[in-house]
């Protein structure tokens, strides 16, 4: 009987490769990936965040402009889960030299798949917790003003009559309210927060290894930087709109520039790391193949999660955005059409620069 072992990574197989395409050419071209991959990826990101909390007038971004990155931003990530992500896991992980298990089985998928369904389970046990959280916070602040109005109503009259009067106007227009209120805001909050951090996740995990296959590729290395130059950008405008539409508290007012400095920081370092490990980092080996394959599976599933469901379901269908009986939004039609023609945009844009990377 064969063990676990046997079954899963053995088999007869092609043989991996056992040396990487790095040709030592363009020597300060590579070099200066690090640099440029660090201002390209750090000013997508940061610009918006940057734009928003700014005070000055003529720094400050449009409305319109936030509206145009954040759909166009939408499109980009939903073509960077299939084409940047999910191709190449699979193709990864069905390499002929794995063999076995690896060449039967669609692993790519099941593994795209597995983190979808974990991410989704964490997202429903924060929900949960926070609404009950939330829900419990507002009740005790609603009886809390219930007992302090009571207890000035008393004061000021001995009268029932009086007393009636000034709890019905309690219950009728402050204290429901503001309970209400709190908890949609948080809640609301906290939704946006689960977003942002799981973007997040899943777009850092897949950079590390962009920089990594950058700095070791070979001939193809010209096309390649000029590619990942503009992938950075684009990649990083999307979650930077995101992050800086996001009404942040002044407790947090840091944290969207943590959250845009760890998506800038991420892919110039793993150059660098690439530049290191040129001649030993092989990304046709076995062990690179499971390794780089897993993932981007698990970051395929990450994004492709948050695409369908906070990027296209939450902002296309449950959102007032388009609503034209919301304060301040008119044009409900034209703007929906207009949002995903940029949706449509991005995602066009994304996946043509998959034919280079």
């Amino acid at each position: 009987m064969s063990s676990f072992s046997d079954v899963f990574f053995g088999g007869q197989g092609d043989e991996c490769a056992t040396s990487n395409d790095y040709n030592g050419e363009y020597w300060g071209a590579r070099i200066s990936t690090v640099p440029v991959l660090l201002v390209t990826s750090l000013f997508g990101a940061i610009f918006p965040v940057m734009s928003a909390n700014s005070k000055a007038s003529w720094f400050k971004m449009p409305d319109w402009c936030f509206f145009y990155c954040k759909y166009f931003g939408s499109g980009v990530i939903l073509a960077t889960t299939f084409i940047h992500l999910l191709d190449p896991g699979i193709a990864c992980l069905s390499d002929p030299c794995l063999g076995g298990v690896w060449n039967e089985y669609p692993m790519g998928l099941a593994v795209t798949l597995i983190a979808l369904c974990i991410i989704f389970l964490v997202e429903i046990l924060i929900y949960y917790f926070l609404k009950a959280h939330n829900q419990a916070m507002a009740t005790a602040i609603n009886d809390q003003e219930a007992a302090d109005y009571k207890d000035d109503a008393i004061q000021k009259t001995d009268s029932k009559t009086s007393l009636e009067k000034q709890l019905a106007k309690m219950g009728h227009n402050h204290g429901g309210e503001v309970g209400v209120s709190a908890v949609d805001a948080k809640t609301l909050y906290s939704g946006q927060l689960v977003t942002i951090f799981v973007l997040e996740f899943g777009i850092i995990f897949h950079s590390v290894f962009v920089g990594l296959s950058l700095t070791t590729s070979g001939d193809e290395f010209v096309t390649l930087y000029v590619v990942i130059v503009f992938h950075q950008f684009f990649e990083g405008l999307g979650l930077g709109a995101r992050i800086a539409w996001t009404k942040w508290p002044e407790s947090k007012k840091l944290t969207p520039y943590l959250l845009a400095l760890a998506y800038g920081l991420t892919t110039p370092i793993a150059a660098a790391i690439g530049l290191g490990v040129r001649k030993s980092y092989v990304p046709g080996s076995r062990t690179a193949l499971i390794v780089t394959g897993f993932c981007d599976s698990i970051s395929a599933g990450v994004l492709l999660y948050s695409s369908l469901v906070e990027l296209m379901a939450q902002e296309f269908l449950y959102s007032n955005e388009f609503d034209d009986s919301a304060p301040g939004k008119r044009d409900g039609l034209k703007r929906l059409i207009g949002a995903y023609i940029l949706f449509i945009a991005g995602a066009a844009l994304m996946s043509c620069l998959g034919k280079w990377a």
